[in-house]
């Protein structure tokens, strides 16, 4: 089993970086593989709502988020981190989720997922409840911990030192390996996934 963790922010070893790190740390010693991906520096295409990607099967930009896509059947679940930015996460991450959960959705169904924020003060609830709309939208269960999964600081080193946000992140970790675990049980005794209905799609105006 493997989990892909996610790095939003454009500083590789930063407070978000140490936060994902706690999580892989425990992920590993629960006996669950993990991957880390670093978003970087350079910017990330946002979607243009082209539509090419239902008929082409990926998305029309070719990029690290048609790499990613590739390679999500080897993924059993994801955790996805951000630093906030003017009370919200910031926007390399949320083009680069828009771009793959849109073109890549039905492979994200009843995967496990995750997100964690990191800030100096404020702001990490609402950044927190963006993310975790990208999980809620596809079907996919997402895992909590003993509070909302954020860490404080303004360096690593300061992160270092939040010690409750330290353990949500050990405790998100543990209840993501227990999931995965009674999933992969499920599946050995024959559960079969959902069936989804055909999407329904609608707006206000018919």
């Amino acid at each position: 089993m493997k989990v892909l963790l996610i790095n939003g922010s454009p500083h590789e070893n930063g407070c978000t970086f140490t936060a994902l790190e706690e999580c892989m740390k425990t992920l590993n010693q629960n006996g669950i593989e993990t991957e880390l991906l670093w978003l970087g520096t350079k910017g990330v295409q946002g979607c243009i709502a082209c539509g090419k990607c239902r008929k082409l099967g990926k998305c029309v930009f070719e990029d690290e988020v048609n790499r990613v896509a590739e390679r999500l059947n080897e993924i059993d679940g994801i955790i996805v981190g951000c630093p906030v930015y003017y009370g919200g996460p910031c926007a390399q991450l949320t083009a680069f989720l828009d771009r793959l959960f849109y073109s890549a959705h039905n492979a994200m169904k009843t995967k496990p997922g995750a997100a964690v924020v990191s800030c100096r003060r404020g702001g990490a609830t609402a950044s927190f409840e963006r993310l975790n709309k990208y999980f809620e939208m596809n079907s996919m269960p997402v895992v909590t911990s003993m509070y909302w999964n954020q860490i404080h600081g303004n360096t690593r080193e300061e992160a270092l030192q939040d010690a409750e946000g330290l353990q949500t992140m050990r405790t998100l970790a543990v209840n993501m390996a227990w999931l995965l675990k009674c999933v992969e049980a499920g599946k050995a005794a024959g559960i079969e996934p959902p069936m989804y209905e055909q999407t329904i799609r609608t707006n206000f105006i018919r």
